[in-house]
């Protein structure tokens, strides 16, 4: 399922975040009063969600650029240092301080991100630069953030076929508006969603191809702008740490789209790269090598 011009072995090129967090595993989310409470596990490792798909991508052999701002602090250094041992080409953009989490998270998916630090606004040097890769790159990921909506904004970054993940998108937030309406492909999950179908169509309406949602343990469903629908059911799963699920699950599909499968053939391989994610401490099992 190669858009038309892409070449035999196509080039990815993934804006957004990489980050540095802390995962901190409890047996319930912390109730609004003092109190203390002992953690279950924890550990430090790569987050953002940009940095999530690539790895994934680069762990099914397609040929990715990560373009994500970082800082020239302690973090910056541990998240160039954890992707380049994964294999990850990283174009990193200069920020004053690099994107840092505390995640808190229960066995059972309920999670509280607290956002520590985030990157500054983008030079528009390193942004003429990222808009040049993307347009000589076979298709773009570009995730919502102050870089995306500025890449957006350049012609040159429209001209190559982009997909967008919209995360939990109800419909009518303004902010994913120029994302949505830039896009060929959207991705999102249903937890702000009262009908996903509908939450698809909408989305169709706008000007994407293609839109999909994911459902957690319901599976994922998918719309094409021909009024085709596709359900998938989730691949069953230990699960460890369901941060970057989402992520993988676009990856697998992606690729699998790249390396000429059928949607429906896509989508079973991007629920079974989902269960990668899902079953490791990390955005990818990779990173703990």
């Amino acid at each position: 399922m190669l858009e038309k011009g892409m070449s035999v072995s196509p080039t990815v090129v993934v804006c957004g975040s990489a980050s540095w967090n802390q995962l901190i595993l409890l047996d319930h989310l912390p109730e609004p009063v003092p109190h203390m409470q002992f953690a279950l596990a924890s550990w430090e490792t790569v987050g953002g969600t940009s940095a999530g798909k690539a790895l994934h991508l680069a762990h099914l052999g397609i040929d990715v650029r990560l373009c994500s701002p970082l800082g020239p602090d302690y973090e910056g250094g541990r998240v160039r240092r954890a992707l380049a041992a994964a294999g990850i080409t990283c174009e990193a953009i200069a920020s004053e301080r690099t994107e840092r989490h505390v995640n808190l998270m229960t066995n059972d998916g309920g999670r509280v991100s607290i956002s520590i630090a985030v990157p500054s606004t983008p030079a528009e040097d390193d942004l003429e630069a990222v808009a040049a890769l993307i347009a000589a790159a076979d298709l773009t990921v570009i995730d919502m953030s102050e870089l995306g909506l500025l890449l957006l904004e350049r012609e040159g970054a429209r001209r190559t076929p982009l997909w967008v993940d919209l995360q939990d998108y109800d419909g009518s937030s303004a902010f994913h508006e120029p994302f949505l309406r830039a896009a060929d492909a959207v991705f999102m999950n249903d937890d702000k969603a009262n009908d996903p179908w509908d939450l698809l169509r909408s989305c169709l309406d706008r000007g994407p191809r293609l839109a999909v949602c994911t459902r957690g343990a319901e599976g994922a469903i998918a719309l094409e702008r021909g009024g085709a629908q596709h359900q998938i059911a989730a691949v069953p799963a230990d699960v460890v740490d369901t941060n970057g699920a989402g992520d993988a699950f676009i990856a697998g599909l992606l690729a699998a789209s790249l390396h000429g499968a059928s949607l429906g053939d896509a989508l079973k391989a991007a629920a079974a790269q989902a269960r990668i994610a899902i079953e490791s401490k990390h955005l990818h099992p990779m990173l703990g090598q």
